[in-house]
């Protein structure tokens, strides 16, 4: 197959860009016509257009680059003149077709390299002969894919003989590299997962080692003014000892096996989004729900748990302020000053605060809007997770233990409850379906990650929160 020029790619990447650019503005146009927001389906694809657009602009922009170096490289072509010599004639054609060809790899979407790496372990069922071929074959340019592969496989089918060990170095080509570029790619999903979890979202929280004993302050001092020549009283500090062992989160993402061979071009986008939303929704709902009580080294508390929530006065302007200023005494009654302190609320509540006005007309809460912003100087988190309560939770009182990786295993042959809540053990009504008869496959993902609130008072909570913005009082 004859390889394209940087010219050719350069030409061929302009006109997908175009045709993935026009799609967006059918999309967009569609929505605007209809006066509707987009749904589901168009605002999955509206983002994975523009996530391949941004990955577009960034190979261009490399390939441009490259191309204006090659330009200045360029060197004068000898010409063929009767009676020259056979040899110099091959040295004249040499130079007119024998450059290399420099080839860019693409720049994918966060999480997509290693959804991809999942998908060919699965669909291979971690034969690594088989993932190796399949992977040469279906991700041909994926060179970092294939020596983590390679690496794997030397473990499964090679003899192991007597022999000189070398150093395993994150620069040896056959070694350790490898691991090396396997970290990286389940960092990538890391990095792609953070941002959509309210634990990632949280800035200033306090990071800390797993299985470490510490001391907790549970309660803070006080100082006093003193007179001259009087007697200068005392305070107390209390604390305890905490340790955040191992806590384990899994979730189980089931898609089919037409899904598993790549049948759709947006195959692995999806199979990352599934895992993505599995972890995401397990997780938030763990963190902020009060009834969550934790269970002893499986499962951490949630941060509202064992605190008294402060009820909501109304949905008002004036009910508003009465509610920041109830749930804010906890605080100041433990001297406790939330200088990293958040807001958390669902997109509901945070969308009421920024329609609400004054008696002036004016917006009450400008800086609020459905996807964040700030409320009373302080960041707000949103996420449906936390459903009609508001938390205000300072972030440095916040321990937080993350290992930082992602395990993956697949299985065609398990049956599974299918169900958010399974039953453990199962009983005589839980209904199991087959992976196996159903063409199913199912991924699981594994993450070690805990909590744990430094201070009891460093978060407190307002319950049966509606704040509609309707109602404009005083």
């Amino acid at each position: 197959m004859t390889q394209k020029t940087i010219g050719e790619q350069i030409a061929d990447l302009e006109s997908t860009r175009n045709a993935k650019a026009g799609r967006m503005t059918e999309l967009t146009n569609k929505t605007l016509a209809e006066n509707r927001t987009k749904d589901a389906g168009e605002s999955e694809e509206f983002s994975t257009l523009k996530d391949e657009i941004k990955s577009i602009d960034q190979e261009l922009e490399d390939l441009h680059s490259l191309e204006a170096i090659n330009s200045t490289k360029a060197v004068p072509v000898p010409a063929v003149t009767p009676g020259q010599t056979k040899d110099a004639t091959a040295a004249a054609s040499a130079s007119r077709g024998g450059s290399n060809i420099v080839v860019v790899e693409r720049k994918l979407a966060p999480g997509v390299a290693f959804a991809r790496f999942a998908g060919v372990m699965a669909h291979t069922k971690g034969n690594m002969r088989d993932a190796l071929d399949f992977a040469n074959n279906r991700f041909p340019e994926e060179k970092g894919m294939h020596d983590i592969i390679k690496m794997f496989s030397q473990y499964n089918f090679e003899d192991v003989t007597k022999a000189a060990v070398a150093v395993g170095t994150t620069s040896g080509t056959t070694w350790a590299a490898p691991l090396v570029q396997y970290n990286q790619m389940a960092s990538e999903f890391i990095d792609f997962l953070r941002p959509q979890t309210i634990v990632g979202r949280i800035p200033n929280l306090r990071q800390v080692p797993f299985n470490i004993s510490m001391p907790r302050q549970t309660s803070g001092g006080a100082a006093y003014w003193v007179g001259e020549g009087q007697a200068k009283p005392l305070t107390s500090l209390a604390f305890d000892q905490v340790t955040l062992r191992w806590t384990k989160l899994a979730t189980i993402a089931v898609i089919s096996d037409e899904l598993a061979r790549f049948s759709q071009p947006s195959a692995e986008t999806i199979l990352r989004d599934q895992l993505a939303a599995a972890v995401i929704q397990q997780m938030d709902a763990d963190f902020v729900n009060p009834a969550n009580a934790g269970t002893a080294n499986v499962k951490p508390a949630s941060i509202t748990n064992g605190v008294t929530a402060v009820p909501s006065s109304g949905s008002g302007e004036a009910s508003v302020n009465a509610d920041i200023q109830a749930v804010f005494a906890p605080f100041i009654a433990a001297n406790l000053a939330p200088t990293n302190a958040v807001w958390i609320m669902s997109a509901t509540n945070a969308l009421g605060l920024s329609l609400m006005k004054n008696a002036l007309g004016q917006r009450s809460f400008p800086d609020v809007n459905m996807a964040g912003g700030t409320f009373w100087g302080m960041p707000v988190i949103v996420s449906e997770a936390v459903g009609n309560i508001v938390i205000l939770a300072n972030a440095q009182d916040i321990l937080l233990a993350d290992d930082g990786q992602v395990s993956i295993d697949a299985s065609r042959e398990a049956s599974l409850q299918m169900d958010s809540a399974p039953d453990s053990p199962p009983t005589a009504t839980t209904v199991m379906v087959s992976l196996w008869q159903n063409n199913l496959l199912a991924i699981r993902a594994e993450r070690y990650v805990n909590w744990l609130k430094a201070r009891p008072a460093a978060v407190q909570y307002l319950s049966g929160v509606s704040w509609n913005g309707a109602v404009t009082e005083g």
